[in-house]
């Protein structure tokens, strides 16, 4: 039987950060989800922007796993890791971790699969540098 992990950190590089406000919550103020995914695919773009050093634009999304809700006044933090680059296409990973606002503890609450493309100006496929 595996240990379990006494200390989980996330995994990847910091790529976004941002407070869950009031606007983006349900009635029991709790974050939406479609609110997580899209800053999950903005923390996703910012690292397939940096290795494609251009335009990239979002052509899948996969494997969405949520673990818990996350409460209004969460500092939510998004790790972005490439996990394959291909001659267009970067795939990454990303973890969305909160930071309670009560004691500090970091939880993860989610994470999935971005799939980016390079793009040229016209929003044709262009091969990656």
């Amino acid at each position: 039987m595996p240990a379990l992990d006494e200390d989980p950190q996330p995994t990847g590089t910091l790529a976004l950060q941002t407070l869950a406000m009031p606007r983006d919550t349900n009635p029991q103020g709790d974050v939406f989800a479609g609110w997580l995914m899209s800053q999950m695919d903005l923390a996703g773009a910012i690292l397939a922007q940096s290795i494609a050093r251009g335009r990239v634009t979002t052509v899948a999304v996969g494997s969405m796993v949520f673990l818990r809700p996350v409460p209004v006044g969460s500092t939510v933090s998004c790790y972005a890791e490439a996990s394959e680059v291909g001659r267009s296409s970067i795939r990454t990973m990303v973890e969305v971790w909160l930071t309670r606002v009560d004691s500090g503890e970091q939880v993860k609450v989610t994470e999935g699969e971005f799939v980016f493309v390079a793009i040229d100006d016209r929003g044709h496929t262009r091969p990656l540098p």
